[in-house]
């Protein structure tokens, strides 16, 4: 038995109770079977795996906590809004290392539905790159690349459904019994209707109800997004087994981390609202598993935007802690950051992140300002009471505001998905838009467009010093406006999202060297946010993080804490004027001693530390906690 079986011997004992329970609590009296045709899988996966990922494997098992390291910087990008192509993406690397980023992010990498596709998620190939951006080679060429530069490669990993030309939906339309038990069907519009009585609407003005009827079947197919989308059937263990098989093979490809798209939806339960389910957890286990024990250098990436009761589920934190997905979307801190701008207090954002229980050590957040998605002001009913206030009002308020039609808002975002049923409405837009910088430049008002960039540094701030694995958004580091084309184009003409899916052109990544430009000055601020972070062993993923009164209503703080890498004390004025801290707050949070001894690691010649500027942030740190680390060549 040669060196790579013993490996993958001793990780399937290890693994072994976790795949088997998450298997029998999915799929009862068959688990068994189960078990025995995954574990073939991942044998067989294993020994196709390349040298070079097999040393990547012993590289991250000796150090599991690579993920959470201090070091890690993201980038979120499409692959044709990028670098027009996996070709042009290459030509991008020397960029993202400039930048500092050592996560990659490509959205849309893999083929989608011709025609409309969700902006990709509409997957038709799993496993083989869109024609329009490259061959498989290409792909190949893209993450040898990627890794000769230390670069991770995340990529979407859609759970839920697959679009209706992909060849599983193909072969149920041209009657495989097989293929259409992959899906969710029903012959009868009556039982559709069983489920749809308790089901919200995810796109109510494009794609109204969650089930559509496909002729050449003659049943009622689940489509919770769109009516292209096909929802899988989870309850069937040849689902799991198959999906499997694709994590398996995009692990062998060389993606380092796999984004777990819409897990909360993936189970059904005839009477809820088929989110959150016990089994939607059970599944990502199963897949954890899975990598765990034949490709354990990938790890996943849990992209449940849900609300906080639920969220720290999808890293593991149950009843009692379970192996689940390593890193999910904070998306509470995203909400909160922009509800504390357009409010200019912290009260909300501080009952809401204090009420969200930590997650397992050994995992960690993606915290981020935007992404390709829309925002839904996911604001909890009982954090809006306890600060005194209408959970429903606020997040209308919030719509509202960054729609630009609050008095004295800053932003010029878009509507998306308005429910007149239920009075929600997400919010569409680039950081510079809704942060006022669109709107202080078409007013010609300098002063405005300062605070605009200030607003936007405050959100990278946070993103940045909270703790996780920070993610910028393409584009956002040269300050890159909204893209109003899409209303041209008659497939994208109804969806709003592509607001903020512009392209990056050379022209505008010039302007970054010009420091008196809102381009210059985003670039060095995110930087300088980047180089500071390097240094800082409290921002270690496996610290806790607790928000805490300071003692002004207008600066939100957060205190991180690790035993062995010390404490960070985050301050953030949420206002244009002038802000201060209370010493006593943060004497009473860190001990004032410790407190005595900070600086602001941001701003290392501030004699005030707990005075803020308009918008400003600091990192406060013990001095004897501060790591020198020499910034890279170049």
């Amino acid at each position: 038995m040669g060196k790579r079986d013993v490996e993958f011997r001793t990780r399937l004992d290890e693994w072994t109770d976790d795949l088997a329970t998450a298997l029998r609590g999915l799929y009862g009296d068959e688990s068994d079977t189960v078990f025995d045709r995954l574990v073939d899988r991942a044998a067989e996966s294993s020994r196709a795996r390349s040298r070079a990922l097999v040393a990547l494997d012993r590289r991250r098992v000796a150090t599991p906590d690579w993920f959470q390291q201090r070091e890690r910087v993201g980038y979120m990008a499409y692959v044709d809004r990028f670098g027009g192509d996996l070709a042009g993406v290459r030509t991008r690397i020397p960029y993202l290392t400039e930048l500092g980023v050592d996560v990659l992010h490509l959205l849309s990498l893999f083929a989608p539905r011709v025609g409309e596709n969700d902006g990709g998620y509409a997957v038709r190939e799993y496993l083989v790159p869109d024609p329009a951006i490259g061959t498989p080679g290409d792909l190949d060429d893209l993450v040898a690349d990627l890794h000769g530069a230390d670069i991770s490669l995340c990529a979407d990993f859609v759970l839920n459904h697959t679009s209706d030309d992909h060849d599983w939906a193909a072969q149920a339309r041209a009657g495989s019994r097989y293929h259409q038990n992959l899906f969710i069907m029903f012959d009868d519009a009556a039982d559709a209707e069983r489920y749809e009585a308790t089901l919200p609407e995810v796109f109510p003005q494009m794609a109204p109800g969650n089930f559509t009827y496909d002729d050449e079947i003659g049943r009622w197919v689940w489509t919770t997004f769109r009516e292209f989308q096909w929802d899988l059937n989870w309850a069937n263990p040849d689902v799991m087994v198959e999906i499997a098989q694709v994590a398996l093979e995009l692990a062998n490809l060389g993606v380092d981390m796999l984004r777990l798209d819409a897990i909360a939806f993936t189970w059904k339960r005839l009477g809820t609202n088929c989110q959150n389910q016990a089994e939607a957890h059970l599944i990502a286990q199963a897949l954890r598993a899975v990598l765990a024990i034949a490709a354990p250098a990938t790890v996943l990436l849990a992209e449940a935007i849900v609300g906080p009761d639920d969220l720290v589920g999808y890293v593991g934190r149950h009843r009692l802690e379970r192996r689940e997905c390593q890193i999910a979307y904070h998306n509470q801190l995203m909400v909160q950051g922009w509800s504390m701008l357009a409010t200019g207090e912290a009260a909300l954002a501080r009952t809401a992140l204090s009420r969200l229980t930590e997650p397992p050590t050994s995992t960690t957040w993606f915290t981020y300002v935007r992404c390709h998605d829309d925002i839904g002001w996911a604001v909890d009913d009982p954090d809006a009471a306890a600060v005194g206030a209408s959970g429903s009002e606020h997040r209308a308020f919030l719509a509202q505001f960054y729609r630009g039609d609050f008095p004295m808002s800053f932003a010029t975002g878009v509507p998306f998905a308005t429910n007149d049923a239920t009075g929600d409405e997400r919010t569409c837009g680039m950081t510079s838009s809704l942060t006022g910088v669109a709107a202080a430049k078409e007013a010609g008002d300098a002063v405005a467009l300062d605070l605009a960039i200030r607003r936007a540094l405050l959100l990278y701030g946070l993103a940045f010093g909270y703790g996780g694995i920070p993610i910028i958004y393409m584009g956002d580091e040269v300050c890159l406006a909204d893209d109003v084309s899409y209303r041209d184009d008659p497939v994208r003409a109804a969806d709003s999202r592509w607001l903020h899916r512009p392209a990056l052109d050379d022209a505008h990544v010039a302007r970054r060297s010009s420091p008196d430009t809102e381009a210059g000055r985003l670039w060095a601020g995110i930087r300088h946010l980047v180089e500071t972070r390097r240094a800082l062993r409290p921002l270690h993923g496996a610290a806790q993080t607790q928000p805490f009164d300071t003692g002004a209503s207008n600066v939100f703080g957060w205190h991180r804490h690790h035993e062995r890498f010390g404490d960070l004390v985050g301050l953030a004025n949420l206002t244009p004027g002038i802000a201060r801290a209370d010493s006593r707050a943060i004497a009473a949070r860190v001990g004032a001693a410790d407190a005595g001894r900070f600086v602001d690691r941001l701003d290392v010649g501030a004699q005030d530390v707990l005075a803020l500027d308009a918008y400003q942030v600091r990192w406060l740190a013990v001095a004897d906690d501060y790591e020198i680390v020499p910034a890279p060549p170049g």
